[in-house]
């Protein structure tokens, strides 16, 4: 049967629990998610001049699905040629420039637009980048859309000061940071982690977060992050956001003309070029060799003590970076309509009495057509706005039985379901809390939790280099030692 006659039908129970267990089986691998990351802001073009967005705005299709999906469609038909992915990116709202066409279909499920351009006679401070995405046969899959950029002239060579905080840097935000020899545009180079090894590589980069450490912090075990504005000459830790690689402490200094300046305060700032010291060492530098990471051995200025001079490959460009992720799964098979604008859940606010217990989702692209799930369960529903929906919590029965002699809570995912069978995990699980004895709903207490997603642990092949896993300010970590 082609895929345009199928017909589309309400999610089962049966169909729920097939899904819960493939997420289980897989370890959350059975959704298809679309990931793009992109910089928080764009510099502005002048004139005729083309500035690329750099980093590029990059998008990854992950999950088993997507495969599943197109075998699907060849059962049901369709051609390889036809069953195979389609994707535009362009700016929204920008008529003067063509989309550029995507390539998703290689093994790695990832392309980067490499020549996205923001003008001058655009005279909007922010934009958004979507991503049209359909199969070869014209099927339509949905518009997904970017977070906002704010768009900017150049960056600001005056010292920062905190009075502009959108351009500043904070502790536990994520950053990108990219090398340019020369400053030519065809040798720029991004510090990126690839399965367990740092690298700078010419076509990927990744996601870090930074985060802020006291003075003292040593090099151990455990550490705690500080919040706050980043600023030069503070201790930092960066932590790979995908796979939990993290650099040794560095000391961040900012850079002008080749020297890495000791004294420098100010906060950090959108595309400054700084230098990352490796704290503890003498003069050594994080720096690029072709695309390898080394340490560099800086020298002391001849004519200002207060500077090091570096060569280019220890000069990085600093910027901050955006994720926009959206999950899926078509639950009853492939779906006529597009699946987007897929639904977002914030967070989820108990509500309602001792009898009936309630419960408020809070986020954004809620619509009529959808239901409220925990776990194999689907609760009774009502839609408010695009923003705000309730619903009854289901029993604590439906999922353990004789419930009131059970002394443990009962946690359950929440999902959204649309009413032609998209499930749309939400990442957030909602807890029992029970009481030993007590009688139906008499001590219901709600608590609802996201459930963490953090990536498994791998230990770089560098003996600099380690990895760690971050649960929020606490963050526990292996670290070998740096040899000097």
């Amino acid at each position: 049967m082609a895929l345009d006659m199928r017909q589309n039908q309400r999610l089962t129970q049966e169909a729920m629990r097939h899904y819960l267990s493939e997420c289980k089986r897989t370890k959350g691998k059975a959704d298809m998610v679309v990931v793009i990351f992109h910089a928080k802001v764009a510099q502005k073009s002048y004139g005729t001049e083309k500035r690329f967005f750099c980093p590029p705005p990059c998008v990854y299709l992950r999950g088993n699905a997507w495969a599943m999906r197109q075998e699907q469609m060849r059962r049901d038909g369709e051609s390889e040629q036809s069953s195979q992915l389609c994707a535009f990116i362009g700016i929204i709202g920008n008529a003067d420039q063509d989309v550029q066409q995507l390539d998703l279909n290689n093994e790695e499920q990832y392309c980067a637009a490499k020549t996205l351009f923001i003008s001058d006679s655009d005279k909007r401070k922010h934009f958004m980048l979507s991503i049209k995405m359909f199969h070869g046969n014209g099927h339509d899959i949905g518009v997904f859309l970017s977070n906002r950029i704010k768009v900017i002239s150049k960056p600001s060579k005056k010292k920062q000061s905190l009075k502009n905080t959108e351009l500043c840097i904070a502790s536990g935000t994520t950053v990108a940071l990219f090398n340019r020899l020369r400053s030519q545009t065809v040798s720029t180079r991004y510090l990126h982690v690839n399965g367990d090894q740092f690298h700078a590589s010419s076509t990927q980069w990744s996601t870090f977060t930074i985060y802020l450490l006291d003075d003292d912090e040593s090099e151990n075990e455990d550490f705690e992050a500080k919040d706050g504005y980043i600023h030069y000459n503070s201790t930092v830790k960066l932590v790979c956001k995908d796979t939990g690689m993290a650099l040794p402490r560095l000391i961040i200094r900012k850079v002008d003309k080749s020297m890495a300046s000791l004294d420098a305060d100010d906060p950090v700032s959108q595309l400054h070029k700084c230098a990352l010291f490796l704290k503890d060492t003498d003069h050594m530098y994080l720096c690029l060799s072709q695309e390898k990471i080394v340490p560099f051995n800086a020298t002391p200025s001849p004519k200002e003590a207060n500077k090091h001079m570096i060569n280019d490959g220890a000069c990085w460009t600093i910027i901050s970076t955006e994720r926009a992720e959206y999950t899926f799964y078509e639950g009853m098979g492939p779906v006529q309509a597009p699946v987007t604008p897929v639904p977002t859940v914030q967070y989820l606010n108990p509500m309602g009495s001792v009898d009936v217990a309630m419960l408020e989702l809070k986020g954004d692209n809620f619509a009529p057509n959808l239901q409220v799930w925990f776990g194999d369960m689907e609760a009774e529903t009502w839609y408010r706005t695009e923003q705000s929906m309730v619903c009854v919590v289901p029993d604590i029965s439906e999922f353990q039985g004789n419930w009131s002699w059970i002394n443990r809570g009962t946690e359950v995912p929440v999902s959204l379901v649309r009413n032609d069978g998209i499930i749309y995990a939400t990442g957030l699980t909602f807890n029992y809390n029970l009481e030993l004895g007590l009688r139906k709903r008499a001590a219901l207490q709600l608590a609802a939790s996201a459930a963490a997603t953090l990536p498994q642990p791998a230990v770089g092949d560098l003996p600099w280099m380690h990895q760690q896993q971050l649960p929020p300010q606490q963050h526990q970590q292996h670290i070998p030692q740096f040899p000097l």
